[in-house]
């Protein structure tokens, strides 16, 4: 999700100087005789034909994913029956992107930025053709898988960004963003609800391995239309240690923004994977897994295309805060009864308020990176932050979670365990909102 390169505008690019000037813009506080309330805001530009080509390899991306990757953790599930082997599998994953992005980040800032892409795509395919070829023995094999998985999702998500980042500006990364939402709705909604169809109407293990075949297809095609993006400039060195430095002043907004992206992550690291394996695990069937995902992502779907048309920018803060709180409210029917239907009121409810507090939160971050010239040099550097920082915060939760489930199989423990990580969002809001008044 970026730029920075000698000559910059190219075709689907914007200019260094023009996001600085943005960015200025939208910081300076309001002009004479003009209400606090009435700053001036970017422009609201159209997307453009390379950031319509990125938004379909990410909606392919995101299909492949959704028919299967909802079911890896229930398929791993089965073999064993063990919440804290899912979680080893899924700390294995995180570790691996985290070492992804920090090592990929040469790669993209100094060689080819789009084979980085087409390698994050590829390996999702070699994924599941691990995973088909293991068939019943994965779960022996959870490393080794949660390591592939990191690695596709460390190369795929590191380019992404970056090109994401040189094909938007600020005038048009609401709207992106919405559009990126409602395209992955549209995967969540469909593509789970197909595989629990496909899998209950067949003998399981063929169901499974029918699903897992159709997405190594489905990434294929996204790595063959890839090739329709442009290969982009690079320039630059990459910097190792730029992470640290900004971690080390006290001066830049990064450090609060780091802080508010392992928040944001500690959340991700677990609900991630932990609500739809809840789903199967109370009702033991994968068609209503399937109808859960329909149900929540059509909403989601939605309210991610309101909130990209209408949220605009001197709503943010207020956006980010009623969501944060929102999908913590959301929790405490868990304390009454888990059930299908708590879990599905619970979805409802978080595909309802998650884009006033997702769609900010990633605009706001690649806002700051766009800063200025000198920033958007180092785009690379801190996108590899911002994931860095995302991954600190899964590994914090989903440490957390193997640390509780191996040492008690209490309910109300695991509610308790639910609420806490389930409240970080307002930690992200809190830092975020902070970071921003200090830019």
């Amino acid at each position: 999700m970026y730029t920075g390169s000698r000559h910059f505008p190219q075709q689907g690019t914007r200019s260094r100087h023009q996001d600085k000037h943005v960015w200025q813009e939208v910081r300076k506080g309001p002009a004479e005789g003009q209400s606090q309330g009435s700053q001036p805001e970017p422009k609201k530009e159209p997307l453009d034909a390379q950031s319509k080509l990125l938004l379909a390899v990410n909606g392919l991306f995101g299909v492949g994913n959704a028919l299967s990757g909802t079911f890896v953790n229930v398929y791993l599930w089965k073999s064993r029956g063990d919440f804290t082997l899912i979680g080893w599998f899924t700390l294995v994953h995180y570790f691996t992107m985290a070492l992804t992005f920090w090592l990929a980040g040469k790669w993209v800032k100094e060689h080819n930025k789009m084979n980085c892409l087409r390698a994050g795509v590829t390996i999702s395919a070699v994924f599941y053709l691990l995973v088909l070829l293991f068939g019943e023995r994965a779960a022996d094999n959870f490393v080794l898988l949660g390591a592939v998985q990191g690695m596709s999702a460390g190369f795929f998500w590191l380019a992404f960004n970056v090109v994401y980042f040189e094909v938007t500006e600020p005038g048009n990364r609401d709207r992106f963003n919405g559009w990126a939402g409602l395209l992955g709705s549209g995967a969540g909604m469909l593509a789970p609800w197909i595989s629990g169809f496909l899998i209950t109407r067949m003998e399981s293990a063929t169901g499974y391995r029918l699903i897992f075949t159709i997405s190594l297809v489905v990434f294929l095609i996204g790595a063959a239309v890839s090739f329709f993006l442009k290969k982009r400039e690079t320039t630059g060195t990459y910097e190792w240690g730029l992470s640290w430095r900004c971690l080390r002043n006290k001066e830049t907004a990064w450090r609060k923004v780091v802080l508010a992206l392992m928040a944001q992550g500690v959340r991700e690291g677990v609900f991630g994977f932990m609500i739809a394996l809840l789903v199967y695990v109370h009702t033991g069937n994968e068609m209503k897994l399937g109808n859960y995902s329909l149900i929540s992502s059509a909403v989601a779907l939605v309210f991610f295309m309101l909130a990209g048309r209408y949220l605009k920018p001197h709503r943010r803060g207020r956006a980010m805060l009623i969501g944060a709180s929102a999908m913590v409210l959301l929790i405490l029917p868990f304390f009454w009864q888990v059930s299908f239907t708590t879990l599905l009121l619970f979805g409802i409810g978080v595909a309802m308020f998650f884009p006033l507090y997702s769609i900010p939160m990633t605009t706001l971050v690649f806002d700051l990176i766009g800063k200025d010239e000198e920033s958007a040099k180092r785009r690379e550097e801190y996108i590899v932050l911002r994931e860095l920082s995302l991954n600190a915060g899964r590994l914090l939760g989903t440490g957390a979670f193997i640390l509780v489930v191996s040492t008690t199989s209490s309910p109300l423990a695991m509610n308790w365990l639910l609420l806490a990580i389930g409240s970080s969002p307002l930690f992200a809001y809190y830092f975020m909102r902070k970071a921003v008044v200090t830019a």
